[in-house]
């Protein structure tokens, strides 16, 4: 009995010590209420430190200058991992000027795989502990408190994958090209980064239309580009379950499924448009119009690479690019756009209500009405500052609607291709452009993150009520 008083008193006294603990602290309560203005905050001074370097006069090479206004839109397109540029990286900055970009492309594509991934831990660190289990569950790719371990994880996935395709494009650029061997290991390094991180950023001005129909780049580059496409999430689920797809998540399986069926579907409506286009790929063989063709389907996916002049494209094709840099890739990964799972969520619903289904099933399992409502919001705002944007420049500059759109759109979604008028837009564009590559490589992530951060439970409903719909 005594025994039984002894354990049941220590019991009551450690709950009471449990009890007296003192509540979690303020700073660290709010980095997990506001964690998108704290990441967002981050980005925006970083951006500002790259700038700075980058109108220092040991970054521009001998004879060339850089305002503040072009060292902000370069240093926000290298750190948003975009690709538009309004200076020539190769002839007008130097070496330290190069790397400084170099540094830029890496910590914007590691630092937003890892702030998306962040933000996902700070949406489950917000729930419970039973509703983190199920998201965890559902997403199997986030522990609860594991954050370290997930940075580290990127960042070994991120250098793992670009040590991989700088081995394979150093020998080429030496053997083949004939650069020095010194050149060939710098170029080859600097274009793996760019590309893994979607950044579509080259020493060349003309990006690599020399590289035209070269087997072993075209291919690595747009390998690498959709790789780091995918998302941090699928990849490392991919490292893991690789040969047991049943192991997949919901998320891997959409993503991977849409990725695929946009992919093959770009490079064939891409090559098939431009087929006997004289100005891009008319008058190639065919086998190099193929590989062209595919390679120029990957890239607006937020690659941003291009082999030829994209200027010079049918309107239908530049429609049919816009569509895809529009959607973009994978979530919390180095690609931008709406993503692809907003894609298929929002197909998945549009079947649904064709076929008169109440509810959404794809994959054995019911998708949330939340992840319905953020995927439809993220889509109206997405298109909403897209013709806003149009409209402004439409209004204020001399150029048609298919080259300012496309301009727009490549902003929005850090994607980087151009039609060619990125350079001869006025300065206030230049800023415009700068905050649409802002907004839209880290807008969606935050969106996302804020809505989910803000769900909310109703204790109580109002009546049904149904408007007339079409």
């Amino acid at each position: 009995m005594q025994r039984r008083t002894s354990a049941l008193r220590g019991l009551l006294t450690r709950g009471s010590r449990r009890l007296r603990r003192p509540p979690q602290s303020a700073p660290s309560r709010g980095l997990w209420r506001r964690p998108a203005s704290v990441f967002l905050l981050l980005i925006i001074i970083v951006d500002l430190i790259g700038a700075g370097l980058l109108t220092l006069p040991a970054a521009h090479a001998e004879g060339h200058g850089l305002g503040f206004t072009d060292a902000l839109f370069t240093s926000t397109s290298a750190l948003m991992v975009c690709g538009l540029a309004v200076i020539d990286l190769g002839a007008d900055l130097s070496l330290f000027g190069q790397v400084v970009v170099l540094v830029l492309i890496q910590v914007g594509g590691i630092g937003i795989m890892a702030l998306a991934s962040l933000l996902g831990v700070a949406v489950l660190h917000r729930f419970g502990l039973r509703m983190r289990l199920t998201l965890q569950t559902e997403t199997r790719i986030m522990q609860v408190g594991d954050v370290r371990g997930l940075v580290r994880r990127i960042i070994l996935v991120s250098l793992a994958c670009e040590a991989v395709v700088a081995l394979l494009l150093a020998p080429r650029l030496w053997l083949v090209h004939g650069e020095e061997l010194p050149d060939a290991l710098y170029l080859a390094v600097f274009h793996a980064i760019s590309a893994f991180n979607n950044a579509g950023l080259a020493l060349y001005p003309d990006s690599l239309v020399r590289f035209a129909a070269d087997p072993v780049m075209l291919p690595a580059v747009a390998i690498a580009s959709v790789i780091g496409g995918l998302g941090f999430p699928v990849l490392l689920e991919l490292r893991r379950h690789l040969h047991h797809h049943r192991r997949w998540s919901l998320h891997a399986k959409l993503t991977l499924v849409t990725t695929a069926l946009l992919y093959f579907g770009g490079a064939a409506a891409v090559t098939l448009l431009e087929w006997t286009n004289p100005a891009t790929l008319g008058g190639m063989p065919w086998w190099q119009r193929v590989l062209d063709g595919s390679f120029h389907g990957v890239m607006p996916r937020s690659g941003g690479f291009n082999v030829v002049d994209v200027g010079a494209m049918n309107e239908a094709t530049l429609l049919v690019i816009m569509m895809l840099m529009f959607v973009g890739g994978g979530s919390a990964g180095t690609a931008g756009g709406i993503k692809v799972a907003t894609l298929a969520v929002i197909f998945l619903v549009v079947w649904a209500e064709i076929r008169g289904h109440p509810n959404v099933h794809v994959f054995g399992r019911k998708l949330a009405p939340e992840v319905i409502r953020q995927s439809l919001s993220l889509l109206f705002l997405s298109m909403t500052v897209v013709v806003a944007s149009t409209v402004l420049l439409l209004s204020t500059t001399p150029f048609d609607l298919v080259p300012v759109m496309f301009e727009v759109i490549s902003a929005s979604g850090v994607v980087g291709l151009s039609t060619g008028i990125t350079a001869d837009l006025p300065a206030w564009a230049h800023v415009l452009l700068t905050v649409l590559m802002l907004a839209g490589r880290v807008g969606p992530v935050t969106f996302a993150a804020a809505l989910a951060l803000r769900e909310r439970t109703r204790r109580y409903d109002f009546p049904v009520s149904r408007p007339i719909i079409g």
